[in-house]
């Protein structure tokens, strides 16, 4: 199933994810405040990502069938598979190659190898 998300669909998303559970009315009136969206462009755009398994609206009520973080965790494994052959090692070296980690960063990092390690 294709879960990608256009710039527009990540926006409604991310407006949800904030408001849920939100009733599908709400949902319009928010749509129509923040991006000026018609009702049926609203209803078209919650569709498309009713299709792609991410959220639901059942009963007027509108609510995510995955986290934001559950979300963007499988995009972002999706893009180290398809990009980097799965190699979290291989996409780690090419980011820093043009970025630069912070101490914090670096430190982060390296809880996450340590827990890891451990578990």
């Amino acid at each position: 199933m294709e879960r990608r998300l256009t710039e527009a669909e990540s926006r409604l998303a991310d407006l949800i994810w904030e408001r849920e559970p939100l009733s599908s009315a709400d949902l319009v009136g928010l749509c129509g405040e923040r991006m000026n969206w018609k009702k049926s462009t609203t209803y078209t755009m919650l569709r498309r990502l009713e299709e792609k398994g991410i959220f639901k609206n059942e009963g007027g009520v509108v609510r995510s069938c995955a986290t934001r973080e559950s979300f963007y965790a499988e995009q972002s494994k999706a893009f180290v598979d398809k990009t980097f052959g799965g190699s979290l090692p291989r996409f780690l070296t090419a980011f820093t190659r043009s970025q630069k980690l912070t101490e914090e960063e670096i430190q982060e990092l390296q809880k996450l190898i340590d827990e890891h390690r451990e578990g």
